[in-house]
């Protein structure tokens, strides 16, 4: 292994690819291409098992890649191949249909490069595999942290296909149903019924009728939330724009309700109203006055009950963290799941050691990731559980 870079051939120039997240999908990209399966799964855990790793020692990226992305002993013979193709340079036969002639492995990033001119684009005499991934693949699993200006409005489109449906409540309202062992509908019955000369031929039946459950979004907006809040704030919008029953708040020094602003299907028009809205940005915590002033005017009231509850917070707080305990338990006995994302979870040796995560954790549902799109993919699926 030459360094902990691999080098890739974009436009007809050179390009070192540092980040393991860029490794692990281009590596994957070769090896579907020569008809290996290959799962995102794998590839997610590749990345992990790269940064953990390093590229500096060939046997260890090796195994890294081998027993996240090979799950068939048939396979492993191609993976060599590929493996010493990509990481090392070498031409190798990785394809049984080309076994005759070298092939040549070129990578291309779209939406990263505009223009390629058409001697780059022509053909050379050997097979070519080449690997087309975009940007947006590589946003997926990169930290909300490292994301640019431009990076952070691409990811707006990214957290609008997010699809958070939580899991459906009964109510008290029924709906018709062909299924005989429901409840019979006595009115429909009788109503068909007169059709017949009273004779109730036709019988009708009817079933509860599930209900969208309310899902709350708590977006910390404190200063060590910084790195963090902006893009999370997309996720919020993505949520209260793509559905019905969305309510949105903002926690920092005072507790701000941002539903409204953040209806607006326009990013850019509700992220504008909202960042009016929230006066209090970069600034201080009070999550245990902020949850007691939800509880009180808000959660316990009705906006919280039989609710699905997302708390997205590093749980830094300079509070009282008995105070923010105590409306945490009372919290989570109206709600049907209460849900923390935590943007450090990611960390290595990460421990939930500041005084209000240490506080809440006893009392929360779920404890998940809330780093990268591919975790709030992860939050979509928690959300979505019975």
């Amino acid at each position: 292994m030459k360094g902990q870079s691999t080098t890739s051939s974009i436009g007809g120039s050179e390009r070192h690819i540092s980040d393991p997240a860029e490794i692990a999908v281009a590596f994957t990209q070769i090896l579907r291409g020569i008809g290996l399966n290959v799962p995102t799964s794998s590839t997610h855990a590749f990345a992990e098992a790269l940064c953990a790793v390093g590229l500096t020692e060939r046997h260890a990226t090796y195994w890294a890649g081998r027993s996240t992305l090979i799950r068939r002993p048939e396979d492993i013979d191609s993976y060599d191949k590929a493996f010493s193709v990509f990481f090392e340079g070498r031409t190798a036969d990785v394809s049984s249909a080309l076994a005759d002639d070298p092939i040549e492995v070129t990578i291309a990033f779209d939406e990263l490069t505009e223009d390629h001119s058409e001697e780059a684009a022509e053909p050379d005499d050997n097979d070519v595999i080449e690997m087309r991934f975009s940007a947006s693949e590589v946003l997926r699993n990169k930290d909300f942290a490292e994301y640019t200006s431009d990076e952070l409005a691409r990811s707006q489109e990214l957290m609008s296909e997010l699809k958070l449906v939580g899991a459906p409540r009964p109510s008290l309202r029924r709906s018709p149903t062909r299924r005989q062992t429901s409840r019979p509908d006595i009115r429909r019955t009788v109503r068909a019924s007169l059709r017949s000369g009273g004779e109730p031929i036709e019988r009708h039946y009817s079933s509860p009728s599930p209900r969208l459950r309310r899902l709350v979004l708590l977006l910390d907006v404190s200063g060590s939330m910084e790195p963090y809040a902006r893009a999370l704030l997309r996720f919020v919008h993505a949520a209260v724009a793509g559905r019905q029953k969305v309510e949105a708040f903002t926690l920092g020094t005072r507790l701000t309700r941002v539903t409204r602003e953040l209806t607006n299907r326009d990013p850019d028009v509700a992220l504008r109203a909202a960042g009016q809205r929230v006066v209090d940005w970069s600034g201080g915590t009070r999550l245990g006055a902020d949850m007691r002033e939800f509880n009180d005017q808000w959660g316990v009231k009705g906006f919280a009950r039989n609710s699905i509850v997302v708390i997205l917070s590093d749980g830094w707080d300079r509070g009282d963290p008995d105070e923010l305990a105590e409306q945490m338990e009372r919290l989570q006995r109206v709600t049907h799941r209460l849900i923390w994302v935590n943007p450090l979870k990611v960390t290595p040796g990460y421990a939930p050691l500041a005084r209000g995560m240490a506080a809440a954790l006893p009392f929360v549902d779920r404890f998940v990731e809330g780093h990268s799109i591919a975790a709030m993919d992860e939050l979509a699926a928690v959300i979505a559980e019975p």
